[in-house]
């Protein structure tokens, strides 16, 4: 079964996903970031400008199949045929269709009140489904 887990409070919510992503990557994971389209692009920017001491190497779905296989960071706003299913990180708004196929799944909320409910419904979902959720609070941890 996928382990579920939600970052709680992040005051920015795509500079704190590229620095999971960061920490990922250098741990050898794979991740698939769904979102949509707008969030996606604007996350595809911020990847290369966040840091300039790092690079995270990341393709989108759109891309040719090799370079998909040699990313380790996948951009994707569906997740049919993608070429892992380690992590999944989602920064949508709804449960990802398909989920269920990944190891891994996390969810970044931010601190907007709308983004907080809607996260809500979607930690009823996993754990309607049978999923154990951790919870990580980054007001807790001090992490912005």
């Amino acid at each position: 079964m996928t382990e579920v887990a939600f970052h709680f409070n992040a005051p920015d919510k795509l500079a704190y996903a590229c620095r999971l992503l960061r920490k990922a990557v250098g741990s050898g994971a794979c991740v698939v970031v769904t979102a949509p389209a707008d969030v996606l692009a604007r996350l595809n920017s911020l990847l290369w400008t966040f840091s300039q001491l790092d690079f995270i190497p990341h393709a989108t779905a759109s891309d040719p199949a090799h370079v998909l296989a040699a990313s380790p960071v996948v951009l994707a706003e569906s997740l049919a045929d993608l070429p892992h299913q380690q992590v999944l990180l989602n920064l949508g708004v709804q449960v990802p269709a398909g989920f269920e196929q990944f190891e891994r799944l996390i969810e970044v909320v931010s601190l907007d009140d709308e983004d907080r409910q809607l996260a809500r419904g979607r930690w009823k979902h996993y754990t309607d489904s049978g999923h154990a959720i951790t919870r990580h609070d980054l007001a807790l941890k001090g992490a912005n």
